[in-house]
C-alpha cells in the first residue's frame, strides 16, 4: 500500500495536534459531588450577575456526565447546549477549552483541532481540581468567549477556597 503524500502530511499533521494537545498528567480523582458542583455553579454566575451578563452554566463529573446546569433568565437558548458541550471538552481532554482556541487561532497548524472529536474551540470551559485530583469541569456560555472564561474561572477558583 502507497500512501499519497497529501495524505500522509495530513495524517502527520493530526498526529502531531493530538500529541501537543495530550492529557496533562493531572490524575482523575472522584467525580464531583453535586455540592461541590453548585458552590462552583453559584460563584460562575455571580461573577456572571455581577457584570450583567446572562450565562448557561454546566459542571460535569470526569466522565462529561452532567452533574448540574443552570441557565439564568434570558439567556439565548443556544447557550444551553455549548455550556455543556464546554465542560465536556475541558474534563475530557483535561484543559480548558481556550487551549483548543489558541490553537485554532495560531495558523494552519491549528486547523486539525477541528478535527478532534469533542474538543470546542471557544473559551469558557475549565477543568476543576481538588487536592490537584481532576473531578470535573465547568462550562459557561452566554456572552463573549472572554466572559465565558471570566465567570467559568471564578467558578473553578470557589472550589480552591476552604
Amino acid at each position: 500500500m502507497v500512501l499519497h503524500p497529501a495524505k500522509l502530511t495530513l495524517g502527520l499533521i493530526l498526529l502531531s495536534s493530538v500529541s501537543a494537545l495530550a492529557q496533562s498528567p493531572a490524575p482523575y480523582g472522584l467525580p464531583i459531588s453535586l455540592e461541590n458542583a453548585k458552590k462552583a455553579a453559584t460563584a460562575a454566575l455571580a461573577e456572571a450577575r455581577k457584570n450583567n451578563w446572562t450565562m448557561a452554566v454546566a459542571v460535569v463529573d470526569p466522565s462529561g456526565t452532567l452533574i448540574y446546569y443552570e441557565k439564568m433568565d434570558n439567556t439565548q437558548n443556544g447557550s444551553a447546549k455549548v455550556a455543556i458541550n464546554k465542560a465536556r471538552s475541558a474534563a475530557l481532554f483535561k484543559r480548558p477549552t481556550k487551549a483548543f482556541a489558541d490553537r485554532l487561532t495560531s495558523g494552519n497548524a491549528g486547523l486539525p483541532v477541528l478535527a478532534i472529536e469533542g474538543a470546542v474551540p471557544l473559551e469558557g470551559g475549565i477543568p476543576l481540581f481538588i487536592d490537584g485530583h481532576l473531578v470535573g469541569a465547568i462550562g459557561l456560555s452566554g456572552d463573549t468567549s472572554d466572559h465565558d472564561g471570566q465567570c467559568a474561572q471564578a467558578g473553578a477558583d470557589a472550589l480552591k477556597q476552604p
